[in-house]
């Protein structure tokens, strides 16, 4: 995940707003399957030195020190430590919108593969007529899976021309 000057990006964010309805928020865990107050509570020093030194161990330093100043401890009890905890592992962000089509990594939707036939990509509807690739309703996970799409829907209808 990065944060970018526009916004969150990166693998993650662009592979969730595959999903993601305008107007609905999104859960993130920012530290996953990770126990960042562990320190915390095993310590007798709990102040906001020791719970900048406990973030900064799984968080890159300055969003380590943008969390706490947004989202600091009213106390450092054990509760007020497993809510902090809870809200790195359950942090709701509501995007006001997306880049658009124009910076649109893949794009869902297309001609329905229904009516296609899976070995030579022609439509079941007008001989003749071939689609694949993007145009096709078929979208994949980011990390070459659209790419390989295109490329074996194009063998594919060139295989039987």
């Amino acid at each position: 995940m990065l944060f970018t000057h526009r916004g969150l990006s990166g693998p993650a964010i662009l592979q969730i707003s595959s999903y993601w309805k305008e107007g609905q928020p999104v859960r993130l865990d920012i530290a996953p399957g990770r126990d960042v107050t562990a320190s915390l509570r095993a310590s007798s020093r709990r102040d906001l030195a020791a719970a900048r030194k406990a973030l900064q161990q799984f968080l890159p330093n300055r969003f380590a020190l943008r969390w706490l100043e947004f989202h600091g401890l009213p106390n450092y009890t054990n509760p007020s430590l497993a809510a902090f905890e809870d809200q790195l592992h359950s942090w709701c962000v509501s995007p006001a919108t997306t880049e658009g089509y124009e910076k649109a990594e893949v794009t869902a939707g297309g001609v329905d593969t229904r009516e296609l036939s899976s070995k030579s990509m022609e439509s079941r509807l007008v001989a003749g007529l071939f689609f694949i690739g993007e145009v096709v309703d078929v979208t994949g996970h980011l990390g070459g899976f659209n790419f390989q799409w295109a490329w074996a829907s194009a063998a594919a209808t060139a295989r039987s021309l």
